[in-house]
């Protein structure tokens, strides 16, 4: 028989396994983009910078505090040469400290001018913060080649990438450290960024303004690709909802569509056109639920559509009452739209 401790580790590590297979990179020090390099860049200098001020500070206490007074001398006496040099070393100091200042702010205001540099996109996007999803429209010169999506951007490696940022509701702020600085979605106002991505991956971004109670359940994921998958992938996306496949799914299709879920989200090819919750047209490609909540299963599906709140509570989804039969349907219908 196996310990219980042992047990334990052996069922913690299991759990483990598959999530180590998850490596979504957030840290801005992994950097694969130019704009992201820049910063990095700049976060190293005022690190060094400010770090060597410290230390100069840290080593001119401890000589103070190691300095004595000869014995006899009186504390009130003036010494004109000290006061000489003590006056020339406050001034060399202050000049010192006006320069760095200077230098770090033409430095900065130099890496943000080539952060918002208005290259040429080949690619356009339109993201759209909610109260707690991203809602994702890829925009094209021909109007039927674009669509929507949510919570997941897909993007060709190495091609100038355009994201216009929207809100609908409050301040939102777009952030995917590996690729570039943080920016928000203001309601009525309009803001872009741009990045190219050299590197093949998958990479997580975060709502990084406080924007309510589930303001830390409001991820994203940022795919990037080589051109021909993109190409592949977004002729899938631009194609409507794959036909039912099997009895059950032409069941789900059904129920879904008489549901109430048909008045908040849109799948293309059905009677189902709300505009209200995320595009599903092709949900059961993404890689998570509830932007970023929940790995992608039908279980998942399942739990989400019988209780929103208990997983995300606050979420404007509202509970539908739904019998066994027709959740375990529309379940498999909504995995199948791939």
């Amino acid at each position: 028989m196996i310990p219980r401790r042992s047990a334990r580790r052996i069922l913690a590590l299991g759990l483990a396994a598959p999530l180590a297979s998850c490596n979504f990179v957030q840290s801005p020090l992994s950097p694969v983009s130019p704009q992201a390099r820049d910063l990095l860049w700049l976060f190293w200098l005022f690190t060094a910078v400010l770090a060597a001020i410290w230390l100069a500070v840290m080593l001119a206490l401890v000589a103070s505090f190691r300095a004595r007074r000869a014995e006899g001398t009186d504390p009130l006496a003036a010494d004109p040469q000290r006061e000489r040099r003590a006056t020339a070393l406050v001034t060399g100091l202050t000049v010192a400290t006006g320069l760095v200042v200077l230098v770090l702010t033409g430095l900065s205001y130099a890496g943000q001018r080539r952060l918002f540099d208005d290259e040429a996109a080949q690619v356009t996007i339109r993201v759209i913060g909610h109260q707690w999803w991203w809602e994702v429209q890829y925009e094209d010169p021909e109007p039927s080649r674009g669509f929507t999506t949510a919570n997941e951007i897909h993007v060709p490696v190495g091609v100038p990438v355009q994201v216009k940022l929207e809100s609908t509701d409050v301040i939102h702020s777009f952030w995917v450290p590996s690729l570039m600085g943080k920016q928000d979605l203001i309601p009525g106002r309009n803001n872009a960024i741009h990045f190219t991505v050299e590197r093949p991956g998958i990479y997580r971004g975060q709502c990084a303004e406080f924007c309510g109670m589930q303001h830390a359940k409001m991820g994203l994921l940022v795919i990037a690709e080589d051109e021909a998958a993109f190409a592949h992938w977004r002729d899938g996306q631009v194609a409507p909802r794959p036909e039912p496949a099997s009895d059950e799914t032409r069941a789900g299709e059904a129920a879904f569509v008489a549901a109430p879920c048909s008045m908040c989200h849109q799948v293309r090819g059905t009677a189902a056109a709300g505009r209200n919750g995320p595009e599903l047209t092709h949900v059961g490609s993404r890689r998570t639920l509830a932007a970023g909540t929940l790995p992608m299963s039908r279980g998942n599906l399942a739990a989400w559509i019988v209780d929103p709140h208990g997983i995300k509570p606050g979420v404007n989804m509202p509970l539908v009452k739904l019998d066994p039969d027709q959740l375990n349907t529309i379940s498999a219908y909504l995995e199948g739209l791939k």
